[in-house]
């Protein structure tokens, strides 16, 4: 028996292990299970209870132009990899200035087709790393007509350094939608005919 044939033997440890990136599945299974149909959940419908061991890496962000949504409401962890208070920023802040354009094509994707995306993300500090995060992006309605996104940051251990997040793949996938109910036809009613101190009035039902 040689050397070699017991090197074979013993574990690798420096093979690399595909990272993990907690608490993804949990919010999408969240999301799907506040879908009626094929409805988008509303806003009103998320409720932080169903998020718990996920909410501090859990953003909530409108859509306020093409491709553009800007943070509503963050969770502390992305406040702690921002060193900032990122409320009231565009969610590009946390990305490389040469990423934001591929971003702004999934977020619009997101918000018009609508679909639901995975962006992997690499470090701006360390090029050619890996994937350090992965960015899982949830449409929802608004009561006001309007598109927000519910955005999971998943983080790999260890949690990156403080960096600029770089896309280095991304997947989208469209949501087909029940179309909307036709709004009922109102009964027709003929006009008023007068009787003395009567009125007669026909409607067509």
């Amino acid at each position: 028996m040689t050397l070699g044939f017991l090197d074979r033997l013993r574990p690798r440890r420096d093979l690399a292990r595909p990272a993990v990136f907690r608490g993804l599945s949990q919010a999408r299974a969240y999301w799907e299970g506040l879908r009626q149909g094929s409805a988008l959940p509303s806003r009103r419908a998320v409720d932080p209870r169903g998020l718990v061991g996920v909410l501090d890496r859990v953003f909530l962000a409108d859509r306020i132009g093409r491709g553009l949504a800007q943070i509503r409401i963050a969770g502390s962890a992305l406040e702690d990899f921002a060193a900032a208070d990122v409320r009231g920023l565009p969610v590009s802040c946390l990305f490389a200035a040469e990423s934001r354009g591929q971003l702004a094509e999934t977020l619009e994707k997101v918000f018009t087709d609508p679909a639901v995306a995975e962006i992997d993300l690499g470090s701006d500090r360390a090029p050619g790393s890996g994937v350090v995060a992965r960015l899982l992006l949830l449409p929802l309605a608004d009561d006001a007509a309007g598109r927000l996104v519910l955005g999971v940051l998943g983080f790999a251990d260890p949690v990156p350094a403080r960096c600029k997040l770089q896309i280095t793949s991304r997947r989208e996938e469209q949501l087909v939608l029940d179309p909307a109910p036709a709004p009922r036809a109102m009964p027709q009613v003929a006009p008023i005919r007068r009787m003395g101190h009567l009125s007669l009035v026909h409607s067509a039902d």
